[in-house]
């Protein structure tokens, strides 16, 4: 416990003096987010500060061995870090899917050389990942792609389409379900990673009702992926899927605790009603409606810590990041239906400066989507009841 408080001591004075003032406010939309990678386009010039000073002590991805660019940290240390980040208000320095869903899925299918070669710039936001996962006839039964990779010796020729691809336009590198196998549904799926630079890449983005376009169609004709790109065993890609989706889950369901919670949705309903006589909120329902929110995001908060601690620790249910997601979802949604309900009519405005070219309508509108992308919430809630409820299908 010694040991622990002095890290927690010197962790608190490394962040008071390295994470910069704008990086200790709530991220307010999406282009306060970090990416990173080849190209990295930053809102602020210190959301790069942050990013390269906590890549450099390898906390982007604490838990993660230091040889793979991580910190090293042990679970309890890791959770320090997270808390004292939190007491500061420090932003995640680095938005990633390579953290999030491709890393964990290196650390246990990759070689000693895929670990090598990508780990480190995942952990320094060199190179950008997408994932290549649905397709136009394999949504909801995604053993059902067809995008082939054709073995042709010394590489894989890689044709057909994949859909829905968040951020492809953006990314450097793609981790890519495809089909070795016909014969058989999930036993002839293998696993690629591959550059979106390669030829015969292209992609066309989707506009969304909200007027952005994260997600892209992503296009395959004829391109070369060496064999020594393939992660896990050749038509055993289903097992890889599986295990990323349980991490993919778990980051979709991070969104339930994002946005600053119930401190940034009173300020903004203060701005936009005012306060009562007694300096309260002056709306007495959306007051309610707010305070529910905050203790149903407070609840969700500690199932989510035990719940990561679970899964790192290897003794969570199979089902666990279907319950995380699903609610996550939920409250992410809720959360984004009282800054609309808190602004009114003048929350709807899509297109002047006041409105930041309608940031919130159309955050709002992009909520919708979250019932759908990482798995249909109809498709979690199936899995809860089979494998947590013991429901009959």
């Amino acid at each position: 416990m010694e040991d622990l408080t002095q890290f927690r001591l010197e962790t608190r004075a490394w962040l008071e003096e390295n994470c910069p003032p704008a990086m200790r406010t709530p991220a307010r939309g999406e282009k306060d987010a970090t990416w990173g990678g080849r190209n990295p386009v930053y809102a602020h010039p210190d959301q790069k500060v942050w990013m390269d000073r906590m890549g450099a002590r390898g906390w982007t991805v604490p838990d993660w061995p230091r040889a793979y660019g991580g910190g090293g940290l042990s679970p309890a240390e890791t959770k320090i870090l997270r808390e004292e980040m939190a007491r500061l208000q420090c932003r995640n320095p680095l938005n990633s899917f390579g953290i999030s869903m491709l890393g964990p899925a290196l650390l246990k299918y990759g070689t000693e050389e895929q670990k090598l070669e990508h780990l480190p710039k995942i952990a320094r936001g060199e190179i950008r990942w997408c994932q290549g996962y649905s397709e136009p006839n394999a949504g909801s039964d995604l053993a059902g792609l067809q995008t082939s990779a054709e073995d042709k010796g010394d590489h894989f020729l890689v044709n057909g389409q994949k859909v829905w691809t968040s951020y492809a336009d953006q990314a450097d590198w793609i981790f890519c379900l495809v089909r070795t196998d016909k014969s058989t549904k999930q036993g002839g799926i293998s696993f690629l990673l591959f550059d979106m630079a390669s030829e015969g890449v292209s992609t066309k983005p989707i506009l969304l009702i909200s007027g952005y376009s994260p997600f892209c169609e992503t296009f395959f004709d004829n391109v070369k992926v060496p064999k020594a790109n393939l992660l896990g065993e050749l038509n055993k890609g289903w097992d890889v899927a599986k295990y990323l989706l349980g991490h993919e889950r778990e980051m979709i369901s991070g969104m339930g605790l994002g946005g600053g919670g119930g401190n940034v949705l009173v300020e903004d309903a203060l701005a936009a009603i005012g306060r009562d006589a007694q300096g309260r909120l002056a709306d007495p329902l959306l007051r309610a409606n707010i305070a529910v929110f905050e203790v149903r995001a407070r609840a969700f908060a500690a199932m989510s810590e035990r719940f990561i601690d679970e899964l790192k620790a290897g003794r969570a249910h199979p089902a666990q990041p279907s319950m995380m997601k699903y609610y996550g979802t939920e409250l992410n949604k809720a959360r984004h239906e009282l800054v609309m309900a808190a602004g009114g009519s003048d929350a709807l405005e899509w297109e002047s400066t006041a409105s930041q070219g309608g940031a919130k309508p159309r955050a709002w509108l992009r909520t919708k989507a979250n019932s759908i992308e990482g798995g249909t919430s109809e498709i979690q809630l199936n899995i809860i009841a089979k494998r947590i409820l013991d429901l009959p299908s």
